[in-house]
């Protein structure tokens, strides 16, 4: 008997696997293994998703007007190169599907986003991954990795699980050196946290060339991952490629009201920032002196590896956190080795990691 056979490039795929947010016998676990925002949206977000519900007989502006204005005004772009999606995973796979066609080659940065690799493999492309051999995207490895067959490239910065980013000057120089017919992929997500005065998100590269396209998102530091709305800025052919194959609706009127009012409260923004700032030091120098080594992050989590003993690795720390109420990331098979990654949480949540690793470390 004949059955429906799947695209071939789906067989070479693992489905995504979503951080943990559930213990047995826990009722409220700490949860520290998505790189959530502990202090949630903006009260002016929340106010205009409520306000929302009074209209959600209608559908949505398919224009996306307001939140690529809004967009524009805080970033200072050109409102007419921004376009939005449900979430920037929705906005890659847009990219891919315009851009990337069967046996057609796409290079990942060894820690780009997982769901690069997803679509790319789905879309029938080749999937090549550049090694990043200091924890940050190297511009010498991707280069070394393309080929005529090579349509896109995609990194991470800054990068997940390591934070770490690639300065704007060897982001210049991968742009430099690329031909003009490939794509490079920048995705953004945690941009909103990196007060480097050496880093660029892509904003620049995107703004002033025809092949550069920068990914952002609403879920990480605006606190809005259950509303699942991103966006990407290119240039305009760019984006009128993307537009071709969007969706009349892809973006909810609640979500978009949101984001609208969440990118536009700089002190929330900058209220959440400064958390972030003070724990992210404060934990990195604690866990340091606890004799784990701290790979620098510019993000919102910190990566840290654990000692080779049996007693003392990660998959030890991941057992006796777990045991403590606390859900940190373990790292899978292909990332950094022996690591968990753990979010910057509420004060309360943070105190109670470095209390049960400073436990760990001295076996009480």
């Amino acid at each position: 008997m004949t059955k429906p056979s799947p695209n071939p490039g789906l067989l070479k795929i693992s489905p995504y696997v979503q951080g943990q947010s559930q213990l047995d016998g826990i009722q409220n676990p700490i949860k520290l293994s998505s790189n959530e925002s502990p202090l949630g949206p903006s009260p002016a977000a929340i106010k205009a998703y409520m306000e929302a519900a009074n209209t959600l007989y209608r559908y949505p502006d398919g224009s996306q007007t307001a939140l690529r204005e809004a967009l524009a005004e805080r970033f200072d772009l050109d409102a007419d190169k921004v376009i939005c999606g449900n979430g920037s995973d929705e906005l890659i796979q847009m990219l891919i599907r315009a851009y990337v066609a069967r046996g057609d080659e796409v290079i990942l940065s060894e820690y780009a986003f997982a769901m690069c690799r997803i679509h790319a493999l789905a879309q029938g492309a080749e999937v090549i991954t550049a090694p990043e051999p200091e924890l940050v995207p190297n511009v010498d490895q991707i280069l070394a990795k393309v080929s005529d067959k090579t349509r896109l490239v995609a990194i991470a910065t800054p990068n997940n699980p390591a934070g770490r980013y690639l300065p704007a000057s060897e982001l210049q120089r991968l742009h430099d050196n690329l031909p003009g017919d490939i794509i490079l992929l920048v995705d953004s997500a945690y941009a909103d946290y990196v007060e480097k005065e050496d880093y660029d998100p892509g904003q620049t590269l995107a703004e002033t060339t025809d092949n550069v396209v920068m990914t952002r998102t609403f879920s990480k530091l605006y606190g809005l991952s259950a509303l699942r709305i991103g966006w990407a800025y290119a240039s305009a052919e760019i984006i009128g490629m993307m537009q071709r194959i969007r969706t009349p609706f892809n973006t909810n009127a609640p979500a978009m009201a949101a984001a609208c009012a969440a990118v536009l409260d700089r002190d929330h923004e900058n209220k959440v920032r400064q958390a972030n700032n003070k724990w992210l030091a404060l934990m990195s120098e604690r866990l340091t002196e606890m004799g784990l080594e701290v790979v620098p992050s510019v993000a919102n989590f910190i990566l840290m590896r654990f000692p080779e003993t049996d007693s003392h690795n990660a998959g030890a720390a991941w057992k006796f956190l777990l045991s403590r109420g606390i859900i940190p990331r373990p790292v899978g098979a292909g990332g950094p080795e022996n690591c968990l990654r753990i979010t910057i949480g509420l004060d309360h949540e943070n105190r109670a990691v470095l209390d049960a690793l400073q436990d760990f470390m001295t076996g009480v």
